[in-house]
Parts: structure tokens; sequence; C-alpha cells
């Protein structure tokens, strides 16, 4: 996975990067018709970005009429850059540089023969001048386009669970240097840490599984004005489905418009991590919750829908 992450990284660190040169490195590793690699450009009221989408069909999928789940992997981000400001690859961009890494290897993998039983669906957005914004304790990148555009173009129907990879290191609560899981998320439910990702987690990093912490107000809109740790778990209140934040993490506080703040082994760790849960999570023997237990948990305490929405100001 180094490799793709190192090419990826070439790619994105460049004041040109964009969506079709994305599209185009990716074509040039498989012309199979049947992959889905796309690229759309979205003004905002600060610039543009332009959203990729890419997937790779399973043996067993649904696009196929097969009955293997699908599993979506976003690269969460503000911006890869935040040119003029800073010259070169933010820290920020780290997720997309991970989503998109895995999408090539897949693409790479796909094309040698060796398919996933499930469909996957790699998205997330390319934009090298992204702006920023003040944050404590460390400042934020911000993004041309809105959160709720970001899960528009990010979050489909076609997903039965999502992974949402993010660089998480402007705070002090994750003191660790690598990856680290969240708590399952599902209808505005923080769930239990599923027991399958923590086992994927030790197997890819030889190490005992990192959670981080997660607040109420981190699984609601970024439109009610509250304080979130980042975007990572912004996809949560877009989706029906289970979604676990995947973040990129650090053991001091790192701006996310910080460059030279990227680690590339702890990219490719982002990247191998997603394709391991997508290899068991098509073949059935990944499960991102206990859907039982989750039943029982609306049928005695009711919806919590509410907190996927802005909230009510009467």
């Amino acid at each position: 996975m180094l490799t793709q992450v190192l090419e990826t990284l070439d790619l994105l660190d460049d004041p040109a990067a964009s969506g079709p040169r994305i599209v185009e490195s990716l074509r040039a590793r498989s012309d199979d018709p049947a992959l889905d690699i796309t690229t759309r450009t979205v003004e905002g009221e600060r610039g543009s970005t332009d959203f990729v989408s890419v997937t790779i069909p399973g043996s067993q999928g649904r696009r196929t009429g097969g009955p293997a789940p699908t599993l979506g992997v976003i690269g969460r981000l503000g911006g890869i850059g935040a040119r003029p400001e800073r010259i070169g690859f933010v820290s920020d961009g780290d997720g997309a540089a991970a989503a998109l890494a895995l999408a090539a290897k897949l693409v790479q993998m796909h094309a040698r023969g060796d398919v996933l039983p499930g469909d996957v669906i790699v998205c997330t957005h390319v934009c090298p001048d992204a702006p920023t914004r003040p944050h404590e304790p460390v400042p934020f990148m911000d993004s041309p386009v809105d959160m709720e555009i970001m899960n528009r173009h990010e979050v489909t129907d076609e997903m039965d669970a999502i992974i949402s990879i993010d660089t998480t290191k402007g705070n002090r609560l994750i003191n660790h240097r690598g990856i680290a899981l969240s708590n399952t998320v599902k209808q505005g439910y923080v769930l239990p840490v599923s027991p399958d990702l923590v086992a994927t987690y030790e197997t890819v990093c030889g190490i005992a599984a990192q959670v981080f912490p997660l607040s109420t107000q981190d699984i609601t809109p970024y439109s009610n004005g509250l304080y979130h740790i980042n975007s990572i778990l912004q996809p949560a209140t877009a989706a029906d489905v289970p979604v676990v934040g995947l973040a990129l993490t650090t053991e001091s506080a790192v701006a996310g418009s910080a460059t030279g703040a990227s680690h590339e082994t702890d990219i490719a760790l982002a990247a191998r991590f997603a394709l391991e849960v997508a290899k068991g999570f098509g073949a059935g023997t990944v499960r991102f919750l206990d859907e039982d237990e989750f039943a029982r948990l609306v049928e005695i305490y009711g919806s919590a829908r509410h907190l996927q929405t802005p909230g009510s100001t009467d």
C-alpha cells in the first residue's frame, strides 16, 4: 500500500492537482469498463473543488446482482492545500490521500484478478487552494463547499456501511501517533466499538486498538454551530447506515493547515485498515454493529434521528 500512498501524494502535492488528473491516474491502472471512476467540479462560496468517486465492483456485489453488502469509504477533509496562504500539501489532506491510495490499490487488485466479494465505493474531493478558519487549539482547514454539499456527493444510498477517514490531529484528546477508531454511529446513536473492527485494527497495526472519544456534538451537523472535534462523523448526519470514523492521529496537536506534517506510513495504515475491512465486510465476517441490539435500543428508547438534524432554535 505504501507504493500507492507515495504515488497518490505526488499527484496531490501539486498546485494543479485536480479530479481529472486523479481519474486519469486510476484509469491508467485499468481500463475495465466495470470500474466506475468519475469526477465532478462543484462551485461554492469560497471557491471550487473536484469530487471524485470510484466504484470497484465485487464478485458477488450489488452492481452485478449479488447479495454481498457494499462498503463506502469517504476521505473527509477541507482541502489538500491552503494556497496561497500555505505552500504544499497540508495535514488535512491525509484523509483524501488514504482514500485515493485505497482506490488505486483496489483498481490494481481488480485488474490482477483479486476481486473482493462486495462492491467498494470510495469518495473524496480534491481542492489545492482551500480556505482556513480559526479553531482551538489549532486552526482548521475550511472548505470551498459546505458540509451538506459534501455529504450529498460523498454519501450514497448504495453504501451499507461507511468508514470516514479524516485527519484528527488538531486536539489534545488523542495522544497517539498513527490511526484511531471511533464508536459506531447510526441514526443518531453512538453505539459500542465494533469488536470486528478492533480485531482488524490489531491485525493491521500490530498494537492494541486505539479508540478516540466522541461527544454528542460530534455526531450532529456542522450547521448547528456547536463545537465538533472535526468533520470525521459528519457522514453519519446524512446516512441511515452505520458509520465509523478512522482518524489519522498524532501525539501532539497539529494544525490541519500545517505542511510537512503528513506521515506516509500512517496514511498507508489507514488505507490498509480500510482494505481489510472491505474484504471482511463483503464476505460477511466483519460487522459494524449488532443489528438485533440496535433494533432493541430503538424499540425501548425511540428514534434518535433528531441528532442528525440542525436542531430547533424554538
